[in-house]
């Protein structure tokens, strides 16, 4: 298998040259062509550089909005955008449709056992006992005390700084040092202080920025034994995946003692209540440190970036945002916070176009049918792709591309006032759907809503981009802005 690895690199650049011709002159509306031995590999090449856009055209251009990718060396992955497919794989097969060995093995490294990583009882433990962490009681001292404190002793005194002296912040490396911070406080009881004046260039942060993107990108890697082979001689991106991780369980390792030596019999945080359990292994615990914090900072953080961005090519809708955020402003922080429907419905629009995680793979343990017909068999890798499904006229209707958040309101009967109308989770699987749906979703939303009527209702958020270009949607594991996000803050004038 070494050897066709190795003939496959030494003609690739031959066979790209014979069939570059047929690629650019194929119709950007009908699907990847597809070649003996290589699959559609020149087409995955040619688009590296935006593979969620890519794989979300091909979904759209199939009439059962599902497409095969076809591999070198004969593998397939099934990608699909289908509503009664993705609640198939999430509800209906969900014992079928499990992460499996590929998605184990490619994340092994950075996430280890974690929840995000396992199946089966594994993953039923971590569940239930993370459970108890997203009760009201819960939710309610996380945003009233961990979230308010970062924003007003932290948040809200850089963007003023930044306001007054007319300075260029990266407003989604500002987001990811509030959610790291979040997390880190409510989950494990300690406070990292990555979002400090002086926003710290901590060795943490970049180790984990770097795991993250390596991890990802060995799923595009043309065949597993590449990146193998790399970190069985510690070389290239395998080299600095070995040095990142080894640098955040360092990190972790010191959470995990500080809490060993307050530990106490009455858990008061998740990760209290995991070492009560008896599950002492080092390791595991470490495991699950390392998943949440992959959740609470990078999906929360992602979603608010393009949120920001897209309020500031809608006036319109952040002047409704900023009507809603003043007059909720005289309620109690989580009264506030959880009856912002506008705000609400305006979050979810912005993570239908862009959602944080915008694939999302499992792996079939068993032949199976989906009911679009599209044949699966044992082990394939099946993606549900929620990019594609956010923008799928069939779903949202001819004016998709509007960022509109009355889409998700409706008229309350019994009050002068519009009402949340939630979708089908299989229609917009951003939160996942089914057993696996995410635990995190309403303090998720929120943190977001708490950040977002404290952040508008004393400033503007410009983009400082000297082309007036649009940002780049790249994906790693979640979504990013390609060089981040440079932004302005500017005090809001009282009308």
């Amino acid at each position: 298998m070494f050897e066709a690895s190795l003939l496959f690199y030494f003609l690739l650049p031959f066979l790209f040259i014979f069939f570059k011709l047929l690629l650019t002159n194929s119709d950007e509306n009908s699907q990847p062509k597809s070649y003996p031995f290589i699959g559609n590999y020149l087409s995955i090449y040619a688009n590296s550089h935006r593979l969620t856009q890519w794989t979300s055209d091909a979904i759209h251009n199939s009439p059962s909005f599902t497409f095969v990718v076809r591999r070198p060396f004969g593998q397939k992955r099934v990608l699909t955008g289908n509503p009664a497919n993705v609640q198939h794989i999430l509800k209906t097969k969900f014992s079928t449709y499990q992460k499996g060995d590929i998605f184990r093995s490619t994340l092994f490294d950075l996430l280890g056992d974690g929840i995000f990583n396992v199946d089966g009882d594994e993953w039923k433990f971590q569940r239930q006992l993370s459970s108890h962490e997203f009760n009201t009681k819960s939710l309610r001292h996380f945003v009233e005390h961990v979230v308010d404190d970062e924003l007003n002793k932290r948040l809200i005194p850089i963007l003023t700084t930044a306001a007054a002296n007319d300075t260029v912040l990266d407003l989604q490396d500002i987001l990811q040092r509030f959610a790291l911070d979040n997390i880190c406080r409510i989950a494990f009881g300690y406070d990292p202080a990555y979002l400090t004046p002086s926003l710290p260039k901590a060795k943490f942060a970049v180790a984990f920025e770097d795991a993250v993107r390596i991890s990802s990108e060995r799923f595009r890697t043309i065949t597993p034994l590449f990146w193998k082979f790399k970190r069985f001689l510690n070389i290239g991106s395998e080299k600095r995946l070995k040095e990142a991780v080894a640098e955040i369980r360092r990190f972790t390792t010191k959470i995990l003692n500080e809490k060993k030596q307050e530990l106490t019999t009455e858990p008061v945080d998740l990760l209290s209540r995991f070492l009560n359990s008896g599950h002492l292994d080092e390791n595991l615990v470490t495991d699950i440190v390392i998943s949440f914090i992959l959740a609470g900072r990078d999906t929360t953080s992602a979603a608010l970036t393009w949120f920001f961005w897209l309020l500031y090519k809608n006036p319109a809708i952040e002047n409704e945002v900023v009507k809603e955020v003043k007059e909720k402003s005289d309620s109690p922080i989580y009264d506030e916070v959880k009856d912002m429907v506008y705000t609400h419905a305006s979050l979810c629009e912005s993570m239908r176009l862009y959602p944080p995680v915008p694939v999302d793979s499992k792996l079939a343990n068993a032949d199976d049918v989906l009911p679009d017909g599209t044949v699966v068999k044992k082990g394939m890798m099946v993606s549900y792709h929620p990019y594609a499904m956010g923008r799928m006229e069939s779903i949202w209707g001819g004016n998709w591309t509007e960022f509109q958040p009355e889409r998700w309101l409706e008229k309350d009967d019994t009050a002068e006032k519009m009402k949340f109308r939630a979708r089908d989770p299989y229609v917009y699987p951003v939160f996942q759907a089914g057993p696996r749906i995410c635990l995190g979703k309403d303090m998720a939303f929120l943190q977001m809503k708490r950040v977002v009527a404290g952040v508008l209702r004393q400033f503007m958020v410009v983009p400082a981009v000297d082309d007036g270009g649009e940002p780049v949607f790249v994906a790693a594991l979640t979504s990013k802005m390609k060089g981040g996000f440079p932004v302005k803050i500017k005090e809001r004038k009282d009308d």
